[in-house]
This record gives structure tokens, sequence and C-alpha cells, in this order.
């Protein structure tokens, strides 16, 4: 105990914490002169265990988990992260003791207050927050806060902030299921198209049927002259109508048929890809995820980003607790994902010089 002390002592003394500070900066350097992820995410496991390991609530458990997210936040958007979604809070989570949750939620007002007071890391690197998940299950006084802050972080542009309160990976899918199916299940707009052929013969039709009907009234109006030769009664016969008969019902069959079809044509149903599900999940119009971290050395996701996580996503799993986590554990995972992502390019630069080597050996031999 003693020892700890000593080297708490020494680790908060001036001179050490400039010496650390300058080798923070450096090292977040040297990772800028290389590929950066444009998308992070972290599953923030370990506040509790944590806290009863060092003997404290749980809810300062919490507290301390949410100061070690403003300094990942920081190392991140340092490095040029644009996007970081964090997993706060679990609609699963709402089945633990109401003791629990209630600090959970009030922490969450009393951070959010803290980010709008201290907002100089936001403004710094001009971060706009989201909340993604069921606003639905969230007090109404936090949802004022919520909105609050988002509306104040929407002027800004480089980075984005993902908060997923209350939130499962399920319950998105659902969501934008459900709103995709209601999309398509709407009857596309009818459009006018004043210059089709269906509408061209409608008004020809019309018109004919108009002049023709006023001349039948002048003849019949007029008196019969008698002089008339069957030569004439034969051709007034054949190009009249009766003045009494209607106009022909069958001139507009063929534009009526053609506005019924524009009516009831609904979105093909073929035609929802993953990306039509893409544009209606909570990230939308986001860059995909490139690095998904999860603390306390539990392997699993948790019914997080089940969709956002692909085939080229780095899920990486870290023993140490959520708050403790810092740079340090932070560094060797962005480390080897550049070693990753350099070897990704050189292979793809390798695979088209082999083509062209087996190429040339195929015409030699020919």
């Amino acid at each position: 105990m003693h020892l700890s002390q000593i080297r708490k002592w020494f680790l908060q003394s001036p001179p050490v914490e400039w010496g650390i500070l300058q080798i923070r900066e450096l090292l977040i350097g040297a990772l800028r002169q290389g590929p950066i992820p444009r998308h992070v995410a972290f599953v923030m496991d370990g506040n509790r265990r944590f806290a009863k390991s060092h003997r404290i609530e749980t809810v300062e458990g919490h507290n301390l988990g949410f100061e070690a997210l403003a300094r990942i936040l920081e190392v991140c958007y340092k490095s040029g992260v644009k996007v970081v979604t964090v997993y706060a809070f679990s609609i699963e989570n709402f089945k633990r003791s109401k003791y629990e949750v209630d600090g959970l939620m009030d922490m969450a007002k009393v951070k959010l207050a803290q980010l709008l007071q201290h907002g100089d890391l936001l403004d710094r690197y001009g971060v706009s927050i989201r909340v993604l998940g069921q606003r639905e299950l969230i007090k109404p006084d936090l949802l004022a806060d919520i909105d609050r802050a988002t509306a104040m972080t929407s002027r800004n542009g480089d980075a984005i902030l993902n908060v997923c309160f209350p939130y499962t990976s399920h319950d998105e899918i659902t969501t934008a299921i459900r709103n995709t199916v209601i999309e398509y299940t709407k009857p596309l707009p009818v459009q006018q198209r004043p210059f089709s052929e269906s509408h061209i013969k409608h008004t020809i039709r019309a018109r004919h049927l108009s002049v023709a009907a006023t001349k039948i009234r002048q003849r019949s109006r007029s008196p019969c002259s008698g002089g008339t030769s069957d030569m004439e009664d034969s051709a007034s016969s054949s190009t009249t109508l009766h003045p009494e008969s209607p106009p022909d019902q069958n001139a507009f069959s063929d534009a009526d048929e053609e506005e019924k079809k524009l009516r009831n044509t609904y979105p093909d149903p073929e035609g929802i890809t993953s990306d039509i599900l893409n544009d209606h999940m909570y990230t939308a119009g986001l860059p995909p995820l490139d690095l998904l971290v999860r603390t306390s050395g539990v392997e699993r996701l948790s019914d997080f980003m089940l969709w956002q996580c692909h085939q080229e996503t780095d899920i990486v799993f870290l023993k140490c607790l959520w708050p403790e986590f810092d740079l340090w554990h932070f560094l060797p995972v962005l480390v080897e994902w550049q070693y990753k992502k350099k070897k990704e390019r050189e292979q793809e630069k390798a695979e088209p010089r082999a083509e062209q080597v087996s190429w040339a050996v195929k015409a030699k031999s020919i």
C-alpha cells in the first residue's frame, strides 16, 4: 500500500505529468502518419466490476467510466477518427435494480450538462452529439437535456459522437425493417404526363366529338331542303352522328386505365437491398465500422452494432476494465490495425504485378 501511494504521488508530480503529456502527444502524432479508422465503436464494459473490486458504489464506477470516455474521445479525435460510437445503455439494462437504473439516468443528465458547460473538447474538434436508441424509454427531463445537447452541437461537422442510449441492435434492425415496410406499402405519387400518347388521343377525340355534335345540332335546327341529292344524303349519313347520341365513353378508356395504373403503382419489394435497409438504420450516412473494442475480457458483442459489423471490421477484446482504459491500452490496438491495413494494401498492389508476370510467362511459352 505504501509503494502504491509513492507511485501515485510520483506520477502526479508536475515534471512527470509534463513528460507523460509530451510522450502522449508524440505518440498520437506518430499515429496520424499512418491510416486511421474512420469509425470506431466501444463497448464500455466493466464499470460495475471495477467498483466492486475497489469497494466503491456502483454509480461511482459508472462515473469513473465516463471520465475514461472523455480521455479516449480526445485520443480518437486528435488521431483523426471521424465517428465514435459508444454503447452507453442497453435496453436490457432496464432489468437491473431500480436504484442502479435511476443512478445511471441521473448520471447521464449530469454528464450531459457538464459536456454543455465545459464543451471545449467538442468545440475543439467540431464534434456533434447524436443519441441513438428508443427515445420513448427515456425520461422526459433527460430527453429534454438530450435534445438540447444535440441542438447545441448540431452545427459541428468535423466529427460525430454517437451515444447508444437505450439501444440494442435487434431493436435497431427491427425498426429499420418496419420503416422500410411502411415506405414500400405506400403508393408512388401520381406523375402527370401531359404529353403522353393516351392524353393526346383523349384530347383529339374529345375535340372531334365536340365539333361533330355542334354540326349535327345546326343541321337539325335548319329547315330541310328538298333539293338535296342522294349523294349528299349518303355523305351526311356516313360522316355524322345521331344528334341525341351521347359522347363515346370508350374515348376516355385509355387515359383512365393509365391513371389507375399510376394510382395503384407501389415500389417493387424486389428492390429492397441491404443498402435500402442500411439507409433506415440509426447510423445511416456514416462511414462503415472499422474497429470495435470491448473491455473487461468478455468476448461477445452483447447485441451491439450487429448490422454495422462487416467482413472488414476488426473486433478487439481487451481484459482491462473500462475505467482503466486509456491511451496505453488503445495504442497497441491502433498500431495493430494500421499494420493490418498496410499488409492489405501491399497485397492489393502485389496481385496486379503477379498477374502481369503470369501473362508474360504464358506469352513467352507460346
